[in-house]
């Protein structure tokens, strides 16, 4: 009887190593819980590190935005002085408008004054020296005496003196008029000058106007994207925060499994006692974990269960085992249920009696997973053994 029990278990034996080497290509590490922790709490410190980034890098913005709104009521105070200083030149260039115009008028005033001043002139002499055709000769014959001649004749003089006088005076009068004329003139060109000048600065304060509004309109966009990934940053340190509680409490669940494992022996594979419908059940099992995976996979997932029958930590039945509360999604599901009324694939059945025969591609491990970064272990196609 021990002699057949010895050549089982050698005959296991062998059939472990024969498996355990072509599947090695399919293994990654199995990292521990407590590992697996350590790098949950460094990644959640590289994504508390980032948040500090984004929340210095949005702070940086507010200060950004802070400026350019200071600067951009600096560059509305130049464009509103501007705007009253144009306002003055316009008045201004009005003003001597209108004074050139009053000053045009007088010029044609003064012109028409010249005219007739100069038409007063010329009858004055017409009456003095061509009145009845007489000439100085005749007048001196027609005066009374020589007193008398002296008398006329200065009188004409004087006549002739005052007309001139006035002339020049009205020549000069309209001279000083027309000079202010192109005075103004002048002046008006000067403010047109002033007044492009003052255009072309109010053109380019407007332009930086819009400019940095457009600047404090991109920096608000900025400000906006860095509160969303603020709020990113924040929710993911949320999820990594409760991964870790998971993994902790995981960690917890796994010490409290591995104590009571160690304190338990763990039974052999050969000395397992099977029922006729534990291939059925657990190929199925395999199917609704497995029936998508590395046929090395589903033979993993059976090795699982078995390990769980071999370690006093667990119920030592597949049965007890499979249905153990919350440990299987497909029997709480119900799929495993319908799986059991429509049979397994071939390959579920060869890998439940592969893992019946004690083929263990992942060792003593007693959980398995889908792939997620926060647990790493034994890795056979989309599921991570531990």
């Amino acid at each position: 009887m021990n002699n057949g029990r010895f050549l089982k278990k050698s005959i296991c034996a062998a059939l472990i190593a024969s498996f355990i080497v072509p599947f090695a290509g399919y293994f990654v590490h199995a990292e521990t819980t407590s590992e697996k922790i350590q790098k949950a709490e460094e990644l959640k410190k590289v994504t508390e590190e980032q948040k500090k980034a984004v929340e210095d890098k949005k702070d940086d913005l507010e200060d950004t935005k802070q400026q350019l709104q200071d600067y951009l009521s600096k560059l509305n105070s130049e464009l509103e002085a501007i705007s009253d200083n144009l306002a003055e030149i316009e008045q201004r260039i009005a003003d001597k408008e209108a004074e050139i115009e009053q000053t045009k008028r007088d010029i044609e005033a003064a012109k028409e004054e010249e005219a007739r001043q100069y038409d007063l002139m010329k009858r004055h002499l017409r009456a003095v020296y061509e009145k009845g055709n007489s000439s100085a000769f005749q007048t001196f014959i027609q005066t009374e005496n020589y007193a008398d001649f002296l008398n006329k004749t200065e009188y004409v003089g004087k006549l002739e003196d005052y007309d001139k006088k006035m002339f020049d005076i009205l020549v000069a009068q309209r001279e000083a008029v027309e000079e202010k004329e192109q005075i103004l003139e002048n002046e008006i060109v000067q403010l047109n000058e002033l007044m492009d000048e003052a255009k072309t600065e109010k053109n380019k304060v407007s332009t930086l106007v819009n400019s940095t509004s457009g600047t404090i309109a991109a920096t608000n966009g900025a400000i906006s994207a860095a509160e969303l990934e603020e709020k990113a940053y924040e929710s993911e340190i949320a999820q990594q925060e409760a991964n870790l509680a998971s993994l902790k409490k995981q960690l917890d669940e796994e010490k409290e499994l591995s104590e009571r494992a160690n304190r338990m022996a763990w039974s052999n594979t050969g000395d397992l006692g099977f029922e006729v419908s534990d291939r059925e059940l657990l190929a199925c099992l395999i199917y609704c974990e497995a029936g998508n995976q590395p046929y090395v996979g589903q033979v993993a997932v059976g090795s699982v269960v078995i390990n769980r029958m071999r370690s006093a930590a667990f119920p030592n039945t597949m049965v007890g085992v499979i249905y153990q509360k919350r440990q299987f999604s497909p029997v709480g599901s119900g799929r495993l249920a319908t799986r059991l009324s429509l049979g397994a694939t071939e390959s579920c059945y060869r890998a439940a009696d592969e893992a019946m025969a004690g083929v263990q591609p992942v060792g003593n491990c007693l959980f398995f997973r889908t792939v997620i970064p926060q647990i790493q272990g034994t890795v056979i196609g989309g599921h991570v053994f531990y």
